[in-house]
């Protein structure tokens, strides 16, 4: 693997199943470290992912069943009010703390964006999030993860903002990049209208599909 840390950013274009099989090795990876695995997305796509781990051999309902494997399709962030921010980075380190508790080496976490954050797409909260997220992984270090940015329906400014947080750029299972476009807090507000973005979300969006 070129370079690995532990918050990811994965920006793609097409069918989200398309994403599945490198998502599928990094997690059977991940458990074979001994972390407990979570995967957030919409019911279709859990499905999917249920079934490309079976595929490989993993006996999912039996993962399920130990809470090694959690395969969620409930937005475990929504209120009223949309997507809450401290709901979200609450019931994350919960979870980290409670996997750490039942004996395993830490917790590995991905979910969609464009599921997540729903209809509201509020672009103030996605980067107070993406800010946050990061410091969490600053602090904790049992906890890995992969944010996934679907181009085809996130605005770019979403995407944008996206790219400025995390330190490392996932491309598949053995191939990451380290994010030059990593931005200080406080400066991301600022780089938003680099045009070198765009380039790199073209450029990553075309790596994913050479890598498919």
């Amino acid at each position: 693997m070129e370079f690995e840390s532990r918050h990811q950013c994965l920006i793609y274009e097409g069918s989200p199943s398309q994403q599945l099989p490198t998502l599928v090795t990094t997690i059977r990876r991940k458990l074979d470290e001994g972390y407990r695995c979570m995967y957030l997305n919409s019911r279709p796509m859990v499905a999917g992912i249920r079934s490309h781990l079976a595929a490989t051999g993993i006996d999912v309902v039996s993962e399920i069943a130990k809470a090694r494997l959690v395969l969620s399709s409930e937005p475990s962030s929504a209120t009223d009010d949309g997507f809450d921010v401290d709901l979200m980075l609450h019931k994350l380190e919960d979870a980290l703390d409670q996997a750490l508790d039942d004996g395993y080496s830490g917790l590995c976490a991905t979910g969609d964006m464009t599921w997540e954050f729903g209809s509201q797409k509020n672009l103030v909260k996605l980067l107070d999030y993406e800010r946050r997220l990061e410091e969490l992984f600053h602090r904790r270090q049992e906890l890995f993860g992969i944010c996934q940015y679907h181009r085809d329906t996130l605005p770019l400014e979403a995407i944008r903002q996206g790219l400025l947080t995390p330190r490392t750029l996932f491309i598949n299972e053995t191939r990451t990049r380290v994010n030059p476009h990593d931005a200080p807090p406080g400066l991301s507000n600022d780089w938003m209208g680099n045009p070198e973005l765009d380039e790199m979300i073209t450029a990553l969006c075309q790596l994913q599909r050479a890598a498919s």
